[in-house]
């Protein structure tokens, strides 16, 4: 066993002293960027969803402004009501007085003046609230109209990625209790495999088994080109004791989790531009490294399925130039 384990680690440095520093120096810059594009896909996706939030306050706010134009249009057509049968009085009295003297003429004359001009404002008013009304009735019914667009969108999302994650737990119904989980949470589909079922201790090659369930994994993702993926290597806070080219965690995580990038890139239906490999090392832990059962949890790969937003951030562009 001991003549083994060191052939192993011979194995190991040799390997990894083929690699140049310049390929490990791109490969970590690369890492790094593929991360900074993740956390910004993830901050574009609060940001549509607190945007989407922002659009159903703003027609609520709409629509208890029409309710209020609403009440002041008939106030003014009450009023307009009541001067319309001040004016008619004041026409009959003009008849009945009609003989009087010249000054209650005149008078007279001067009221009906008054009233036809307040009428005439009342219904230039009238007119001016008509058609604010009906801007506004438009506007509503435009942004009413995205609205459920974008809800209808993000249902389908949904909709999708529930599908999305029943197909994966199909595909992977072999490994179950493998340490191998899939759920659903977020709007994204989950699926974390622990190392027990991908690699040897310390290692970052791939089992035969492993690479069956990436596999079977790859096959699914091939029939969703339109699916964000990010795999993500997480080690438990034992510090890395191999040597060679990897120093520690981190560059052992990020190691594995390319290596589930190239086994994915042997399916040709998976667009290459749809993947991410990150590295996190010991600083995203599941559950406490104080235990063996702890620790085996949180070394493990995630596969993180994200649905591409480019339909929802449009109807959301749409809805700010309204």
């Amino acid at each position: 066993m001991k003549f083994k384990a060191l052939a192993v680690i011979v194995l190991s440095a040799t390997i990894t002293s083929c690699v140049s520093s310049k390929k490990y120096g791109e490969l970590e810059s690369k890492n790094a960027n593929l991360q900074r594009e993740n956390r910004s896909m993830n901050d574009d996706l609060e940001k549509l969803r607190s945007s989407s939030k922002d659009t159903e306050a703003e027609l609520a706010s709409l629509n208890s402004q029409y309710n209020t134009l609403t009440d002041e249009r008939n106030e003014l057509m009450q009023k307009l009501g009541a001067l319309q049968k001040n004016y008619d009085s004041l026409e009959d009295s003009y008849d009945a007085l009609e003989q009087n003297s010249s000054a209650a003429i005149a008078e007279n004359s001067r009221q009906n003046r008054e009233l036809l001009a307040q009428l005439d404002e009342k219904e230039a008013a009238l007119i001016q609230e008509k058609n604010r009304l009906e801007k506004l009735e438009k506007d509503l019914a435009l942004r009413s109209q995205r609205i459920d667009e974008l809800e209808s969108v993000i249902a389908a999302k949904d909709a999708k990625m529930n599908a999305l994650k029943n197909a994966v737990s199909n595909a992977l119904t072999n490994f179950e209790g493998k340490g191998l989980t899939v759920e659903q949470k977020n709007g994204k589909v989950y699926v974390s495999m622990e190392n027990k079922l991908l690699f040897d201790s310390g290692s970052w090659a791939v089992n035969s088994e492993g690479r069956k369930a990436v596999k079977q994994l790859g096959s699914v993702l091939a029939q969703n080109p339109d699916i964000a993926v990010l795999i993500e290597g997480h080690t438990d806070n034992v510090p890395y004791g191999g040597s060679g080219q990897l120093k520690d965690n981190w560059d052992l995580s990020t190691k594995r989790a390319t290596s589930i990038v190239h086994i994915l890139r042997e399916n040709a239906g998976i667009d290459p531009q749809n993947l991410t490999a990150a590295g996190k090392g010991e600083f995203a832990p599941v559950a406490p490294n104080n235990t063996e059962a702890g620790k085996a949890k949180n070394r493990r790969i995630e596969v993180i399925l994200t649905p591409k937003l480019d339909e929802i951030t449009k109807l959301l562009n749409e809805n700010s130039e309204l």
